[in-house]
């Protein structure tokens, strides 16, 4: 039985998934607020029976969860957190896993989906304890490399650096692959029998980040009540790759700066200092260089750094490559789910070809993943898409209309029309509103923050 907490404000919804989930061996407590949850979530800390996954609806009546996942990030709280949104919110989801959350959940919510995603939260949840410091067994790549252009200039970049000792700053949006990137570097070079240790900083509070990379000593600070070994430490003979170091608090750029020049870390409440033998690869979705001339980043940590750069290209730039992506996902989904997908439908691949994958590589995945679960035969067809992604796609038009009128966009402001006359024709009562426009109150919530309408 695991302990959940579920931050929903929509009442019904609430007590139905958490029946369902009290069906299926889970306890569960419901929040309707983001003050609420806090409190709940404070309460519980340190406790045998801790939450252990957070399940968040975005859009709360006294905010939104992105600003409570961020909080929590930074008091140092990593327990799994799903986002429940719409499909048509999608990079709204995007911007919650660059914030720290394990997954989202689409609305409607599918019950087989859930399930499936909540078990990998728990064995997330399980895992996280021993991951930095177990030494990963040979393998081979995790990733299809492609054939595109763009893709072959890529691995030859990291064939080109891997044999060396040379420090790689990795850069691409979120969802691009880059730690696979980072363990492709590792398996080739001469570190491959050594640990290869991530970290995600963005999930590292700015009072603990010094202690997460060089460790610390019994009493060196409130909560230390044994010595700790430093992520520099665990991967000491191998590879240790920052995730978003752009994160990294001032402080620690300068202790991080050090460690890689003299190649010493000195644990929090020690004078002793520690040799380490790391070679240490760093991930972006920002420009450095341009945050480092703002001064939210040292520029020679960056020069120390930078003595390589990767550039991971976004999905939608590596078109040749989608059908090579979509086939490996839908290998690797039915080895994990035990299922026989062998293809798409036409009607799918159109779409999915339509589609700018603003989550790239991850979102494609994660998109497979759930077709593989939901389709009964091998051909998966719309029946397994979400209907509101289909919706969506076939409202956007592929190129201009004659006059240089772009259709979307006169589709969008017809539909931003219609929402307020009917917002007016009811005095403004969101409930009404959402009837007569047959969405639902949250579609109709976001339909009013994107066209900005008061």
């Amino acid at each position: 039985m695991a302990h959940l907490l579920l931050v929903e404000d929509d009442t019904t919804f609430s007590k139905l998934l958490s029946n369902f989930l009290g069906k299926h061996g889970h306890e569960v407590q419901v929040c309707s607020t983001i003050a609420g949850a806090k409190e709940a979530i404070r309460t519980k800390a340190g406790a045998p029976d801790d939450y252990a996954v957070l399940m968040l609806d975005y859009r709360l009546p006294d905010g939104n969860s992105l600003d409570l996942l961020k909080l929590l990030r930074e008091e140092g709280n990593r327990t799994p957190a799903l986002i429940m949104t719409s499909f048509n919110d999608i990079r709204t989801a995007v911007n919650a896993m660059q914030s720290g959350a394990f997954d989202y959940i689409t609305k409607p919510v599918n019950p087989e989906e859930l399930l499936m995603v909540l078990k990998e939260a728990l064995n997330r949840k399980t895992a996280v304890s021993v991951k930095t410091t177990k030494k990963p067994e040979k393998q081979s790549l995790e990733f299809i490399e492609g054939s595109s252009k763009i893709s072959k200039q890529l691995y030859e970049y990291v064939r080109l650096v891997a044999p060396t000792d040379m420090s790689v700053i990795i850069q691409g949006e979120s969802g691009t692959g880059k730690e696979h990137v980072a363990k492709s570097i590792h398996r080739l070079s001469k570190r491959s029998d050594g640990p290869f240790v991530a970290i995600d900083c963005g999930s590292l509070s700015k009072d603990l980040a010094a202690s997460e990379l060089f460790g610390h000593k019994k009493g060196a600070f409130t909560g230390a009540l044994s010595d700790k070994i430093g992520q520099f430490e665990a991967a000491d003979g191998g590879t240790l790759f920052l995730d978003e170091i752009g994160n990294l608090g001032y402080d620690v750029q300068i202790k991080l700066l050090r460690a890689l020049q003299e190649r010493i870390v000195v644990p929090i409440g020690s004078t002793q200092p520690v040799k380490v033998d790391v070679r240490l690869i760093a991930a972006t979705n920002e420009d450095l260089l341009t945050i480092s001339s703002s001064g939210d980043f040292r520029e020679d940590l960056y020069h120390r750094l930078n003595e390589f750069k990767i550039q991971v290209p976004a999905l939608r730039e590596r078109g040749e490559d989608l059908g090579v992506f979509i086939q490996h996902f839908i290998d690797k989904a039915n080895q994990e789910l035990d299922k026989n997908v062998q293809q798409l439908s036409k009607e799918v691949m159109d779409i999915f070809l339509k589609y700018d994958w603003p989550g790239n590589l991850r979102e494609l995945n994660n998109v497979i993943k759930r077709l593989v679960l939901l389709s009964k035969e091998e051909t998966a067809d719309l029946k397994a898409l979400p209907q509101e992604m289909i919706t969506t796609m076939e409202t956007v038009a592929a190129k201009p209309v004659a006059g240089g009128s772009d259709l979307k966009l006169l589709q969008e402001t017809h539909e931003k029309e219609m929402i307020e006359k009917v917002l007016q024709d009811v005095r403004y009562n969101k409930s009404k509103a959402a009837k007569l426009l047959n969405i639902d109150r949250k579609t109709l919530y976001y339909k009013i923050e994107k066209y900005q309408i008061e």
